[in-house]
Formats: C-alpha cells, sequence, structure tokens
C-alpha cells in the first residue's frame, strides 16, 4: 500500500474546523492522465467537448450508445481533437475554457492538429483496430 501524507492547511484551527484541517491523501506510484477532448458528427458538424480520465473508455461508451443523452442524441461520436493534462483541475479549466469559445475558435483548434476532421481513436496509444471477421 502507498504511504499516506497528513497535511495541515495553514490558517485552520483544529477545534474549529475539524475534518478540513487534516487533509490525507495517498502517494500513488502509478501517473493518472486527464485527457480533454472534443467529438464532432461529421468534419464542422455538431461538436461535444468534454473531460474525462480514460479517453479509450469514454470514447467507446460514445460509440455504444451510453454516453451522454447529446452525443446519443445528435450522432456525435468522431474524435477529433483531445489533449493530455496531468492534473483533473487543469483538464477541467480546459474544458470550460473551451466551452466558452466561438465555434470558430473551436473549429481552428480542431483543424490545427485535424485539418480533415479525421477520426483520431486509433492514434490514441492503447487503443487496437476492431479485428475483422
Amino acid at each position: 500500500m502507498p504511504p499516506t501524507t497528513t497535511n495541515v492547511i495553514p490558517g485552520l484551527v483544529p477545534g474549529t474546523h475539524g475534518a478540513a484541517y487534516s487533509v490525507r491523501y495517498r502517494r500513488s506510484t502509478s501517473v493518472i492522465s486527464y485527457f480533454t477532448y472534443i467529438l464532432a458528427s461529421r468534419p464542422r458538424g455538431t461538436l461535444y467537448v468534454s473531460v474525462t480520465n480514460n479517453i479509450i473508455r469514454r470514447v467507446e461508451e460514445h460509440r455504444a450508445g451510453k454516453g451522454s443523452a447529446f452525443t446519443r442524441r445528435y450522432n456525435v461520436h468522431l474524435l477529433v481533437w483531445y489533449e493530455e493534462c496531468g492534473r483533473i483541475a487543469d483538464a477541467i479549466q480546459r474544458e470550460k475554457s473551451i466551452k466558452d469559445w466561438p465555434r470558430a475558435w473551436k473549429v481552428n483548434l480542431i483543424e490545427r492538429e485535424n485539418l480533415h476532421w479525421q477520426d483520431r481513436y486509433l492514434d490514441i496509444p492503447g487503443v487496437r483496430p476492431a479485428k475483422l471477421l
């Protein structure tokens, strides 16, 4: 089991702030990645922006119809852009920023790396192409 560490948050008094005074966390030896990603229904079609800690599983969920209701309704399943982050806070902030952008900026972001709006799913390390029967 990884070692645990207790940190004290400056300015908090143990008797007054209770559990908030001592923050416990586990140091992990594994590296966790978080992803901000954009799915599209077709080139320059409907866009969906989100965040996940397992992009392979999440894209597969969208494609199987188990993702969000929005992606099911508008048939949004092409992974056209993604970005890896080391911290969940960074991935969430990036998602929120992109969602606030005008559509033209999102299209520009996609086309800087993926001019022809090809599905980037198979570009993800660890994804294996489906076997043909």
